[in-house]
């Protein structure tokens, strides 16, 4: 049991993360390796790469050169594959076409759509590191990822971002229409919350308690809604700071992923120390998601990308290479996904391998 419920406080603390020292070494050291990632050595890290224009992209050749011979018995690859499988299959039966016809249509159009499933695979690494079985966080997994498509559908809405294109198809409200395109999303939030309450078995009703607070309050008004809102009223804004643009980004990005990683490790029966770490985690890599994010949008194509690039550009937007430039925005984004992996000292290295990996594929994602 846990000693306290205790897992539902307010994600965002009294201290921004760029205002916390930030460790100078480089993280070329710990670039995710398939062959050494069961043994990682956090205490070392080579020298930056000083000649990387973007750091926060590694190339092919870079990658490379860093790999050891040394071998492991972790496959990233295939733990990618088989649990975008899983979650890919327990979607699918979770949203079958029914009546109404059209509205279910609409679900699946964007839920089924691809993407990386980032979060949910998160959430299952999560769980079994803290030594929880994955059948306990597949349906958090599931949750998260719907509720994370209801956010993609709604940004790309007029209203908001007014977007033409997601993962490389026409956004919602183009197929379906605004109207329908905003029922999806609502009934994909409805029913998050009905498979994360009714699908969970095998775990004490506390914790799954636990983890629909957690998972509400990391998309409301202490979460993603107060980012999206934040983000609305400063577009445009030549004005805005880097403590606006973290809290922005903390909210409307970070607080998904750091709510993944939470319900993981809570279902999963990890303790109060465990699950903070894991939170510190989280919001780290969720920031980093965004700094990356930014970086893409100007350094990749619409056809790259499968979503409009250098939308940020031509709508004014403050992004973290517009206030601290490129190359600055890469080094931020270095800096974090170390201190990130920092708080997986004193787990089991094979079990944390998987989210060294996923940290270091946030880190060096191409799109």
């Amino acid at each position: 049991m846990m000693r306290s419920l205790n897992l539902v406080d307010p994600w965002v603390q009294s201290g921004s993360i760029l205002k916390q020292p930030l460790p100078c070494r480089s993280l070329m050291g710990l670039v995710y390796n398939p062959r050494i990632v069961c043994k990682p050595d956090f205490s070392k890290s080579r020298e930056a790469i000083s000649s990387l224009s973007v750091p926060a992209i590694v190339t092919e050749q870079e990658a490379k050169v860093l790999t050891l011979e040394e071998e492991s018995p972790f496959d990233f690859k295939a733990y990618v594959l088989e649990k975008a499988n899983l979650v890919n299959k327990a979607l699918d039966e979770a949203v079958s076409v029914k009546n109404p016809v059209m509205i279910h249509d609409s679900m699946r159009y964007s839920l089924l759509a691809g993407g990386k499933r980032v979060r949910p695979m998160l959430c299952i690494a999560a769980c079994e590191v803290v030594g929880g079985q994955q059948s306990a966080a597949v349906p958090a997994a599931c949750a998260v990822e719907m509720i994370h498509t209801m956010t993609l559908i709604h940004d790309d809405l007029p209203c908001m971002d007014n977007d033409d294109l997601r993962r490389g198809k026409p956004t919602n409200h183009k197929v379906f229409g605004e109207d329908v395109a905003v029922l999806a999303g609502d009934s994909l939030l409805a029913l998050a919350f009905e498979f994360l309450a009714t699908g969970t078995i095998g775990v004490s009703p506390d914790r799954v308690l636990a983890v629909i607070g957690e998972l509400a309050k990391s998309i409301g008004t202490e979460g993603l809604v107060a980012g999206q809102v934040v983000d609305l009223s400063c577009t445009g804004n030549t004005s805005v700071g880097l403590d606006t643009l973290e809290f922005i980004h903390l909210h409307k990005t970070a607080a998904l992923l750091e709510a993944s990683v939470v319900l993981g490790a809570i279902l999963g029966g990890g303790s109060d120390v465990e699950v903070e770490k894991l939170r510190i985690f989280a919001r780290k890599i969720g920031l980093l998601f965004q700094v990356v994010d930014d970086i893409l949008d100007v350094t990749k194509s619409s056809a790259e990308l499968g979503k409009t690039a250098g939308k940020d550009l031509v709508t004014d937007k403050t992004t973290y290479p517009k206030l601290l430039g490129l190359e600055k925005a890469g080094e931020f984004a270095l800096k974090l996904n170390e201190e990130a992996k920092e708080q997986l000292v004193g787990f089991d290295p094979c079990k944390a391998a998987p989210l060294v990996a996923l940290a270091d594929y946030i880190a060096y994602r191409q799109n």
